[in-house]
């Protein structure tokens, strides 16, 4: 048997990450990928995995301690099936100490944060991916009192703790739900009055008939908050078109030899990512954010476009950055990792961040139009339903044109109809001559 050092892996930007709750004790057992440590960033609280299975030796840290990547979190007694990411180490080791770099760092894993419910006055700029938590650096609370509190119904926010540095502890919570159960209910009008948005009533299933009640998922939950966020902040419009996309599809399939050479899979998607950011290039608003103040409207000079990819636990929004700056070919190969990845829950808080512009796309399943919801701080975001044959006039007969449907909805704070209008006629016009590209 040999101890080894276990690093923080590389869990994305972030520094003096705090401690919140430490998971194991010396002598306790772990497998591989159990978790060892949580830790609490300004977006989700995330558990660091045992890279191998052994047993704890030593633990470096502490609840309230802050660590970076690379610092020893704990010492494990590997077994001697485990793989050694990570070379020995004496079990004297100082918790601070540099360890020997991991060839291959275990992944974190987020866990999601209990979140307040959407508030009309909630500012639209706050800066998440569209799967993350909207609230959390507010209050202090390990996984398992998050977990009560998402059952209870319960913002944590609005609970004060009794622990140390005013940390939630169970009993807070439940204190919190006697109290307000102990309260008067709201009159009717204090529900009606604008400042709250009133609850649908509560309804008895069971008196119509057999039920069965089936939790959301954790990204289910997550998004679902995100979005009722965006919908009640952001005033949204969507504009409708279709561009007739019969010479891209040309194209495509005449690369299609070249693409199975080079082991990737040229869908549309990846010609409408390309001729996207063409247009956010040429105008720059719908690229854009408005600031906390909501006067201001803060400009990126960088293209990343988030794609929503439909997984087995609910949507996600990865991000594919520098779209710009990609070719066709690199494009689809990275569409096609940042895709696995999200069906295979391993996507890293940098895949989910940084996005200027959204696009979902319906075309592999079906329907004609949709509105998609601004995916917040964004101000704007692409529906793309599935392309059909249609008769189109040429001035002397109809003759059949593959048209693509388009739906553009934008934050009308910031776009007003025309721009909405010449930014979605640019974009049919790439799309159907790609020969634009190259202007």
């Amino acid at each position: 048997m040999t101890v080894k050092s276990v690093p923080l892996p590389d869990i994305g930007n972030f520094k003096d990450l705090p401690v919140i709750e430490v998971l194991v004790a010396v002598g306790d057992r772990v497998e591989a990928e159990q978790s060892l440590i949580t830790l609490e960033s300004d977006k989700a609280t995330m558990e660091i995995p045992a890279p191998f299975a052994g047993i704890v030796r030593k633990v470096l840290v502490k609840t309230d301690d802050k660590v970076n990547i690379g610092d020893a979190i704990v010492e494990l007694e590997a077994d001697t099936a485990a793989t050694p990411e990570a070379p020995a180490v004496t079990t004297a080791a100082p918790a601070k100490s540099e360890p020997p770099a991991a060839p291959t760092p275990p992944v974190a894993v987020a866990v999601p944060v209990a979140t307040a419910n959407p508030s009309p006055t909630a500012p639209a700029s706050a800066t998440y991916p569209i799967n993350a938590p909207t609230t959390g650096a507010a209050f202090h609370a390990s996984p398992s009192v998050r977990a009560l509190a998402r059952e209870l119904g319960v913002d944590l926010s609005k609970v004060s703790g009794s622990g140390v540095k005013s940390r939630i502890q169970k009993s807070d919570v439940t204190a919190f739900v006697k109290t307000t159960l102990s309260q008067p209910p709201a009159s009717a009008s204090t529900a009606t009055g604008g400042s709250t948005i009133p609850p649908l009533p509560h309804i008895d299933f069971t008196q119509f008939g057999d039920i069965e009640t089936v939790p959301l998922s954790r990204i289910q939950k997550r998004s679902g908050k995100h979005l009722s966020t965006c919908w009640l902040n952001i005033p949204h419009v969507t504009q409708f078109d279709e561009t007739d996309i019969t010479d891209l599809e040309d194209f495509r399939q005449s690369l299609k030899a070249r693409a199975e050479k080079a082991e990737v899979k040229l869908t549309p998607l990846v010609f409408i990512l390309k001729a996207v950011a063409r247009v956010l290039a040429d105008q720059p608003k719908f690229n854009a954010s408005l600031d906390a103040s909501g006067e201001n409207l803060i400009l990126k000079k960088y293209i990343h476009i988030g794609v929503a990819i439909d997984t087995p636990n609910g949507l996600v929004v990865p991000v594919i950055r520098h779209v710009d700056q990609k070719g066709l070919f690199e494009l689809a190969t990275e569409l096609a990792a940042v895709s696995a990845r999200a069906r295979a829950g391993k996507l890293s808080p940098d895949d989910l961040s940084g996005g200027c512009f959204s696009i979902s796309s319906l075309g592999g399943i079906g329907g004609t139009q949709f509105t998609p919801i601004v995916n917040g701080p964004e101000v704007a975001i692409l529906g793309v339903s599935r392309a059909k044959m249609s008769p189109v006039w040429n001035g002397e007969a109809f003759i059949p044109r593959l048209m693509l449907p388009l739906a553009l909805s934008y934050d009308h704070r910031v776009i007003d109809g025309a721009q909405g209008a010449r930014f979605i006629s640019a974009l049919s016009g790439v799309l159907s001559d790609l020969r634009e590209l190259i202007l």
